[in-house]
């Protein structure tokens, strides 16, 4: 392997470690946030941060879209589609 990706692989391992001093309160409410006891505190507080971010042009124009679909009556139930493809769910 090149001396290069040695270098970046240690850059990004140095990059991805920090600490960060929380009270002991803010700590247990991001252990109940927890999906799964392994589930790093990085990827529980991406998903708080990520809740709080404004949602992209291309997606608030497929809700639109979506929308109108739904409007004109371009949906179909669920009981429907079940009884259509023989589903027993």
């Amino acid at each position: 392997m090149p001396k290069k990706d040695l270098y970046t692989i240690a850059i990004y391992i140095i990059v991805m470690e920090t600490t960060i001093q929380v009270s002991r309160e803010l700590l247990e409410a991001l252990k109940k946030r927890k999906l799964v006891e392994k589930e790093s505190y990085e990827r529980v507080i991406w998903d708080l941060v990520e809740d709080t971010m404004e949602l992209s042009e291309e997606t608030k124009k497929e809700i639109t879209e979506a929308r109108a679909e739904i409007k004109s009556g371009k949906v179909h139930r669920w009981v429907d589609i079940k009884k259509e493809l023989k589903l027993d769910v």
